[in-house]
């Protein structure tokens, strides 16, 4: 019998067995991420601002430039120290991607920029490591200073208890108010109190009517988690909540060793289900993928100073040299006064 002539429903079950012993589809959000594009810095920033709530320290940088080379293992190591679950590390080669330097004005490389909340936080130019770690440890406590928010039900359970004059359509301007602090709706596309405009309206009330309102946590460890450990818990979640529901009859319906009990519409659901969240983890790990090996287009020093010619002579071709061996290069040409000049430095 053909695939063609097979019943319906057979050949909706037999697609649902091939899903689920295909592998699974699992992305891991890189330590360092290699951005290609500005329109992927973007979606990263929007993401990580409506989902995570995490910081994006950027470096930009080029291949040629000696100090960018020499602060890069710096970079990656703060990366690892900071986690994953603090914030998010990224490179971006201005060669490539020099819409983006452009957009940031840089100048000079490298330049690293922090950014809380899809917006630009902080600054830093130049190489400077205790910089770097100075600039991190801020963004990253602004980021958990500003994970917080204020529920519709707590600012009208507050204002009930200290002003009951209030009315539920002033309770809604005030929150509305707060909520429209973060104009930009991308990063708060549910009009939520939160972050540095929830700390301000606190204080206002505290201030107003010795009364603290309460706060809560908008993003959880949870929420923070990289795509791959989130799908891990995940699967050990349903393991678990399978074999706690064994005994049901639906439960045995919805399990892949009873898929001829289910009728053609149970199996067509499943099926969408199942298609759905393939095609999400697709898309993940498109916006998460680490096709780019780390450091790929970097130079990566050797033992020993690397060869460089310099092409011209007179005080441009002297600068050049300099430069050269100032970066850990070994200028070498033509006229023996030019090399005995440059490795000097």
């Amino acid at each position: 019998m053909s695939w063609t002539t097979l019943p319906t429903a057979t050949a909706i079950a037999i697609t649902l067995l091939l899903l689920s012993s295909s592998p699974t589809f699992t992305s891991a959000r890189p330590l360092v991420r290699q951005i290609k594009s500005a329109h992927e810095f973007d979606r990263l920033l929007e993401k990580h601002a409506a989902t995570t709530g995490l910081p994006v320290i950027a470096d930009f940088y080029s291949d040629g430039c000696g100090p960018c080379r020499q602060i890069a293992p710096v970079f990656q190591q703060l990366a690892k120290d900071t986690t994953q679950l603090n914030a998010v590390f990224v490179k971006i080669n201005t060669q490539t991607v020099p819409d983006l330097a452009g957009r940031y004005n840089v100048r000079s490389i490298p330049t690293f920029f922090s950014f809380q909340d899809g917006k630009k936080f902080d600054v830093l130019n130049g190489a400077s490591q205790q910089g770097l770690q100075q600039m991190v440890d801020k963004v990253v406590i602004k980021s958990k200073k500003d994970n917080v928010k204020i529920s519709m039900e707590t600012l009208q359970a507050y204002y009930h208890e200290v002003d009951p004059t209030k009315t539920p359509e002033d309770v809604h301007k005030v929150y509305n108010k707060c909520a429209e602090m973060n104009r930009n709706l991308k990063f708060n596309p549910d009009k939520i109190c939160h972050g540095a405009a929830a700390l301000n309206l606190g204080k206002g009330l505290k201030k107003k009517y010795s009364k603290r309102v309460q706060t809560s946590v908008r993003f959880t460890q949870e929420d923070r988690k990289p795509t791959d450990a989130k799908k891990d818990d995940a699967g050990k979640t349903a393991h678990s909540s399978a074999s706690a529901s064994k005994g049901s009859d639906k439960s045995r319906q919805g399990s892949m060793s009873n898929l001829h009990l289910a009728s053609k519409e149970e199996l067509m659901e499943e099926l969408e289900k199942r298609l759905e969240a393939e095609e999400e983890a697709r898309e993940d790990d498109e916006l998460e993928e680490e096709d780019y090996a780390e450091f790929e287009h970097s130079y990566v020093p050797g033992d020993y100073p690397e060869r460089v010619t310099i092409i011209g002579g007179g005080p441009a071709g002297m600068s050049a040299a300099i430069y050269a061996a100032r970066a850990g290069l070994k200028p070498v040409g033509e006229f023996s006064l030019l090399v005995s000049s440059c490795t000097r430095f």
